[in-house]
């Protein structure tokens, strides 16, 4: 089996070094590589979701860090840390189910059960909470007396000790083999997400209608390919999405399936808007506040929709959702390409050399990204349906935990 620190390693100088680009592919190789970590962890009989936060917590700065831009691999470690909880969350009420606590009881055993009733309202208290905060209910259960756990037997103070921990040694793979079932679910929603998305194609493309997107995405690509698929008959602008030109590629993709396309310029946006029925564009990430970091130019074709009173529909996976929000200095809002995209060094080679002429040197800017802000926003598609921007705060409440917002360890809080 390959030692994790290399894979950590292997995997962290692809980012770096950017051989691992996108969203998809990005979230898909940390999940792989997070689920490689947990199985070979070898966690000690107490503390054990606590030691798997820690675990994945040391990997996940790493790896975030390593190019914070790909946003996607920060959401995919948050969401395996909320795996993690909600698991052991889940054992903890399962464990104290099987306590038989109960608050209620006879007159005849009040003086027996008194120490458990306290403990019976807590844990059931704490097992309530939507997210599970340290220390983890697991670590309270392991303290209860052995008079309060089960009844008193005749058992050998020996055999009692062997039962508890093969008891702590069960539960320490149990809870390792759900984490790692949970990643595995995670896996198939990101290979799946666009077939879910593209279910939903037929719902919101009507006949007749003219469709404007910019640029290439895969999500977008499967979304109006389904809606062909199910007789639908439309037409496809397609913004170029200069420097890049992914929207050719896009282009010659939709005429291969057989949809009517056409290229248009992205100065041409506003002046092709008012026969568009619909904007449809992917994304690169969508923030807390259900603002869209989209490929560059997409925040002009929203103002022209939305000064034309056209819908702009983003199709996202649920991998794309991050619980952070624009401001947050965590977050890296852009990231700027090179200028070869833009200008052949060779013909502009003296105008940008500083030793060379006396005027300025001319300089480049590229940027990858635009922000779309939430008001300019109608609709999210994901693959678990269609959400208003002003409901994005609900579905981070699903798929994060508030305490992994800060991908932080705490030793690195210490020091």
């Amino acid at each position: 089996m390959p030692d994790t620190q290399a894979l950590v390693s292997e995997f962290v100088l692809k980012l770096k070094r950017r051989k691992v680009e996108g969203s998809h592919a990005t979230a898909r190789q940390t999940a792989e590589l997070l689920r490689s970590v947990i199985s070979q962890q070898r966690i000690p009989h107490t503390n054990q979701a606590a030691h798997l936060i820690e675990a994945v917590k040391v990997v996940g700065e790493q790896l975030i860090s390593a190019n914070p831009v790909e946003l996607a691999v920060g959401n995919i470690v948050r969401r395996v840390l909320h795996i993690i909880r909600e698991e052991d969350l889940s054992l903890a009420t399962t464990a104290v189910g099987g306590l038989g606590l109960s608050a209620d009881s006879d007159d005849d055993e009040d003086a027996e059960r008194d120490d458990r009733t306290l403990l019976s309202a807590t844990a059931v208290a704490a097992a309530s909470r939507s997210t599970l905060r340290a220390p983890a209910l697991h670590t309270l259960l392991e303290d209860i007396p052995d008079s309060a756990a089960a009844p008193h037997t005749p058992s050998s103070g020996g055999e009692s000790e062997g039962k508890s921990k093969s008891d702590k040694s069960v539960r320490s793979r149990k809870l390792k083999h759900d984490v790692i079932e949970a990643i595995n679910e995670l896996l198939e929603d990101i290979d799946t997400c666009h077939e879910q998305i593209a279910e939903q194609a037929v719902e919101h493309i009507h006949q007749n209608e003219v469709i404007l997107t910019l640029g290439r995405s895969r999500t977008v690509m499967e979304f109006l390919c389904a809606a062909k698929e199910k007789k639908r008959s439309f037409r496809v602008f397609v913004a170029e999405g200069a420097p890049r030109y992914q929207g050719h590629v896009l282009a010659k993709e939709l005429v291969a399936r057989g949809l009517q396309t056409t290229v248009i310029t992205d100065s041409a946006v506003f002046a092709m808007i008012s026969r568009v029925n619909m904007v449809i564009v992917g994304a690169h990430a969508i923030m807390a506040n259900g603002g869209v970091i989209a490929p560059v130019g997409l925040n002009m074709v929203a103002l022209a929709a939305q000064r034309h009173a056209v819908p702009f529909v983003v199709v996202a996976g649920s991998h794309k959702l991050c619980p952070l929000y624009p401001h947050n200095p965590e977050v890296l809002l852009n990231d700027l390409r090179s200028p070869s995209e833009l200008l052949d060094f060779g013909e502009f080679s003296d105008c940008m050399d500083y030793g060379i002429g006396s005027g300025a040197p001319l300089h480049v800017v590229n940027p990858a990204f635009d922000y779309v802000p939430p008001k300019l926003v109608s609709l999210f598609i994901t693959d678990t349906g269609g959400h208003n921007p002003s409901y994005m705060y609900r579905l981070i409440a699903d798929y994060y935990s508030a305490d992994d917002f800060v991908v932080q360890r705490r030793t690195a809080l210490g020091s």
